[in-house]
């Protein structure tokens, strides 16, 4: 790829090159299909050519033009040399980046040069956008080409019809197996799980394995472990590659194998499975059935992507936007945060009606209406302060019964804290500010208070949320703030209205 990426004078309209992607069949030893294109030609490739961001790290503008220019003219030769070499995930960004009408036409010049696992990379509505533009025998024909956990992505988005057309136009092999993923709840080990892998007899021995390793053409594209199972294909052990390389060949793989340590069942959130990968510091894991029987495996590069996307559910539910991405339509994006936008309309009206109460102390002295929202503002923002810690930890199950009450003694203390601290330097803002000493004593006061209400509002309520099984990174964030507002108005409003009527 040059640098001003120049395109080729030729041109090949209308004609499709055979083959794919250079993928082919792969699996475990019940057989199965290749997923993963040859790791040495990716490495080659990417090698072989220029970096296509900037140094922002957003594509290139010079190469979006080239590639926009070669969509319009038809020019599939550079098409197929500039972009059809690209990554999974820099095609991913590639079709972010174009429009809508690029992205179809880019789609259908590559034809079967177009890598289908850049599918997994991009928002789900451009997913569904390129996947309603194609025929369901492409989709079936270019799903068969990937990994299995890879097409469980993409095919969980589809309507049902089209879901149940292009699976019966798989081999039977891979629609059970494909089948039997889908059938799993979202968001668990088995919706990820890749269903190709190598699994052994214990009675094997290290030579057998190798052998069986080299001869076999239906394997993964790749694995760091082989799994061990008894007849009844239940899951007794596992051995990592590197040992099996450097153990003798008469050596029996029961001899060597590592007994299965916390096992992921297939029912079990993905986020749970993330974390046991944390704990144990795998590559990759068994993924069993109910009884006991291995079904899969989850691998490192499947528990990054859920990492990711779980903080970034949270993030986006800390703010009340629910699951919308960039690509989705106004009218979406609209309908997604109205929800909860009326709900802080409803806690707004809540923290207006406390201050309708205290109407008569703020008509005597107009100073109290200026201050009102410091106090209000500093509690808000500590209460959220500790509400994010929380809920973070309540995701990683960095907080249990057994050490709540210290974590929330310590927030109290915290709130408590850097309440007195902020009240003395609003305290002596405020008494110099409107030449009131009392004032300052006031609204010091009401910030001690509402502080340390933050503190506990802010580990509490998430606490509480999490014990009844509500998701407290949506909800806690406009409870946390309700909080805040209608103690922080009622405690300063009230201490000022009584301190007003012991000067009358």
């Amino acid at each position: 790829m040059s640098d001003n990426f120049e395109r080729r004078d030729e041109r090949e309209p209308g004609h499709e090159p055979p083959g794919g992607p250079g993928r082919g069949p792969a699996g475990g030893p019940d057989g199965g299909r290749e997923g993963a294109r040859d790791a040495e030609t990716s490495a080659a490739e990417a090698a072989g050519r220029n970096d296509i961001y900037s140094d922002d790290g957003s594509i290139r503008q010079d190469f979006l033009t080239a590639v926009g220019a070669a969509i319009a003219d038809r020019d599939v030769l550079f098409l197929r040399s500039e972009v059809g070499a690209l990554h999974v995930s820099e095609l991913g960004d590639l079709l972010e980046a174009i429009n809508t009408a690029q992205r179809q036409e880019l789609v259908r010049l590559l034809g079967d040069d177009f890598d289908f696992a850049a599918l997994t990379e991009v928002d789900e509505a451009i997913r569904l956008e390129i996947a309603d533009a194609m025929p369901n025998a492409k989709i079936a024909e270019a799903l068969g080409e990937l990994e299995s956990d890879d097409a469980v992505y993409i095919l969980e988005d589809l309507e049902e019809e089209d879901q149940l057309e292009i699976l019966a136009q798989l081999p039977f092999t891979e629609r059970i197996r494909l089948r039997r993923a889908l059938d799993y709840p979202e968001d668990t080990a088995g919706r990820r799980m890749q269903t190709e892998f190598v699994a052994v007899p214990p009675f094997w021995t290290v030579g057998q394995t190798i052998d069986y390793m080299r001869d076999e053409e239906e394997l993964p594209g790749s694995f760091a472990q082989i799994f061990v199972v008894d007849p009844t294909f239940k899951l007794v052990g596992s051995v990592n590659l590197d040992r099996i390389l450097r153990t003798k060949r008469m050596v029996r793989i029961e001899e060597i194998m590592d007994d299965p340590r916390s096992p992921i069942t297939a029912e079990m959130d993905q986020e749970e499975a993330a974390q046991i990968f944390e704990q144990y510091d795998l590559l990759s894991a068994a993924v069993v059935d109910d009884n006991k029987r291995l079904v899969g495996v989850l691998t490192i590069d499947d528990v990054v992507d859920v990492i990711n996307e779980e903080a970034e559910e949270d993030i986006k539910r800390l703010g009340g936007v629910g699951d919308e991405e960039l690509s989705d339509r106004v009218i979406t994006t609209v309908r997604s945060r109205f929800t909860w936008l009326l709900i802080n309309l409803a806690t707004a009206i809540l923290a207006s009606a406390v201050i309708a109460l205290f109407d008569a102390t703020i008509s005597e002295m107009v100073a109290l209406a200026v201050l009102m929202p410091i106090v209000a503002s500093m509690g808000g923002n500590a209460g959220t302060q500790t509400m994010t810690v929380t809920v973070r930890a309540l995701a990683t199950r960095d907080i249990d019964i057994y050490n709540a009450g210290r974590v929330i003694r310590r927030e109290a203390a915290v709130g408590l804290i850097n309440g007195v601290l902020f009240a003395v330097i609003i305290g002596v803002v405020a008494a110099l500010w409107f030449s009131n000493p009392g004032l300052g004593g006031i609204i010091a006061a009401a910030m001690v208070i509402n502080m340390l209400a933050a503190a506990l509002a802010g580990i509490l309520l998430p606490l509480l949320l999490d014990k009844i099984g509500a998701d407290p990174a949506i909800a806690s964030a406009v409870f946390v703030t309700t909080v805040t507002d209608v103690v922080g108005f009622f405690a300063f409003l009230g201490l000022a209205g009584w301190w007003l009527s012991s000067l009358a």
